[in-house]
């Protein structure tokens, strides 16, 4: 299908870009547009302005924080989060993540902020966002406020994002020392949407043999990127073993109710997710003990 007449505006500025947003209720922002114009295009929503952002430099930097984290602006690609230095010197695990998502055409051109503002819980980068507890930065015409990722995401295509407001950037904190974060996700082929994902941080003590606190963060067992805090109770003061892993995520998901298709009954991606979330921490704890092995983000 052909997109629906729409007016297109590039603005100059962040600031220009708030001004349309906020003067019209039927304008959207428009970056990679890998989603949003294939939603026009099938009439599942429709809008009266597109406002490319995509071209702002404010949006399309990766810089480190004063505390060692990283300001990552809401129109960097996903190309552009694997291949950063910055990215890859402390926080690799996003992209790898980012170098995973589809093909290279898709990374090209999708965003950070795409992926996170469709809020559609099949995508890639929520969970792993919500496990590095990152906070997303919000700014309108009336001002900027900062969200954790944790509460940023609320259902289906559903975000904290306010009306007039814009994802500008997406600041992660340093990961703290003797720390690493792992990703497994389970699709259905090589190119498919994944059934269920699993993303981990930990914190080993000081000599690397037990987890001293953790956390856990399941996808595609709810609407939204869940932490799992039974589970977190239960890995944070075990062995940073594989054993004592397994045995800690044995009742990963229990009392979730995932969803059921074609691909997978509730039961089925509730006990995928126990696999997921024990490959996520042992990679986890392979890259917190300095190993990158294992640390391939496992797909989309």
């Amino acid at each position: 299908m052909l997109l629906e007449q729409v007016e297109y505006v590039r603005p100059e500025t962040v600031g220009d870009a708030l001004e349309i947003l906020a003067s019209d209720d039927g304008a959207a922002p428009l970056a990679g547009g890998q989603s949003l114009v294939n939603v026009l295009k099938n009439r599942v929503a429709s809008v009266d302005v597109l406002v490319d952002i995509s071209r702002l430099a404010e949006l399309s930097s990766i810089a480190r924080t004063a505390d060692g984290g990283l300001s990552i602006g809401a129109c960097v690609t996903y190309d552009a989060l694997d291949r950063s230095p910055e990215v890859r010197a402390s926080h690799w695990i996003l992209g790898d993540v980012a170098g995973h998502i589809e093909d290279q055409q898709i990374r090209n051109k999708g965003t950070i902020g795409g992926n996170c503002c469709l809020s559609d819980p099949t995508n890639n980068l929520p969970p792993i966002l919500v496990a590095l507890g990152a906070v997303m930065e919000l700014r309108s015409r009336s001002g900027e406020r900062s969200v954790p990722a944790a509460d940023f995401f609320k259902g289906y295509f559903a975000t904290a994002l306010e009306p007039g407001e814009l994802l500008v950037s997406i600041t992660v904190p340093p990961m703290p020392e003797h720390s690493g974060a792992g990703y497994a996700s389970l699709a259905v082929g090589a190119d498919a949407k994944a059934l269920v994902r699993a993303a981990a941080r930990v914190t080993l003590d000081e000599g690397g043999t037990t987890i001293a606190e953790s956390c856990l963060v399941l996808a595609r067992v709810a609407h939204v990127p869940v932490r799992d805090a039974e589970a977190e109770a239960r890995l944070s003061g075990a062995d940073a073993t594989e054993e004592a892993v397994r045995a800690a995520c044995a009742g990963v998901a229990d009392g979730m109710q995932p969803i059921a298709d074609v691909h997978g009954s509730s039961e089925y991606r509730r006990q995928m997710a126990k696999v997921m979330a024990r490959r996520a921490v042992v990679q986890a704890i392979a890259a917190a003990r300095g190993s990158r092995n294992g640390s391939t983000a496992g797909g989309k």
